[in-house]
């Protein structure tokens, strides 16, 4: 345990440690308020967030791999890798550590958006149950798109490469819900197998949430998928250490 909370104070303080994280912050909530009040946030008329978390999935699908893809692959390109892994931490602490700082990073960034909630609680009488499973649903999709770049790190030395393989996967993940996707599939797939791609995506279970229904399958969904791409990442750097 003491390892663990080494490694995760470690990369947390790392974050503050040079203006990158000022800097990735104030670019997230530059574009999470242009988003959000230039696409029909007053014209819908209505006091709520939906506008907000409607344009959060494209905005992590950038955001999310840029905290995430120097996670290991900047680690193993100046060679700290080796030297942390002849510390007495293993490597799923390591994993886990690195892993739940940035998750709290991108937590942090979330929070920081509370002008928005002071705004529409200012404008009317919007529906709190909403706007905590949406912030809910969020931090649960960042953390997801989170443990994909984490993987795509370890896989690669370049930061770049990491980058834009994590963005791509990010991509599938969050469009292949989409209705225009579903409705392209649908035109030569089976109705069951189109079924089962929306299922798959992680556009569908955070469109659910933003709906105010906090279901068993949408936090088992995000929970089984953070948990097997962070397992994969540990698996990769652990070859790559025997190696």
């Amino acid at each position: 345990m003491n390892s663990f909370k080494a490694v995760f104070k470690r990369e947390l303080k790392s974050y503050f440690a040079t203006p990158l994280a000022y800097v990735f912050l104030v670019i997230f909530l530059a574009a999470a308020g242009y988003l959000t009040f230039k696409q029909g946030f007053y014209e819908a008329g209505q006091a709520d967030l939906r506008a907000f978390f409607m344009n959060l999935p494209v905005l992590f699908i950038f955001m999310v791999p840029a905290t995430a893809m120097r996670l290991w692959a900047e680690e193993r390109k100046v060679g700290s890798v080796e030297l942390l892994f002849t510390l007495p931490v293993t490597i799923g602490q390591a994993v886990l550590g690195k892993f739940l700082a940035a998750w709290l990073f991108l937590g942090i960034a979330l929070a920081l958006t509370f002008p928005m909630v002071w705004t529409v609680f200012y404008l009317g009488n919007p529906d709190v149950g909403l706007i905590i499973t949406g912030y809910l649903g969020s931090f649960l999709l960042a953390g997801g798109f989170l443990a994909v770049g984490c993987f795509f790190s370890a896989v690669s030395k370049n930061q770049v490469i990491a980058f834009v393989l994590s963005v791509v996967a990010c991509a599938i993940l969050a469009y292949a819900g989409m209705p225009t996707t579903l409705n392209y599939l649908s035109s030569f797939l089976p109705s069951g197998l189109v079924a089962a791609v929306g299922g798959f995506s992680i556009q569908t279970h955070f469109d659910s949430m933003q709906k105010g229904v906090v279901q068993f399958r949408d936090l088992a969904y995000f929970i089984l998928l953070i948990a097997g791409w962070v397992a994969a990442c540990a698996v990769v750097l652990d070859e790559r250490k025997a190696s």
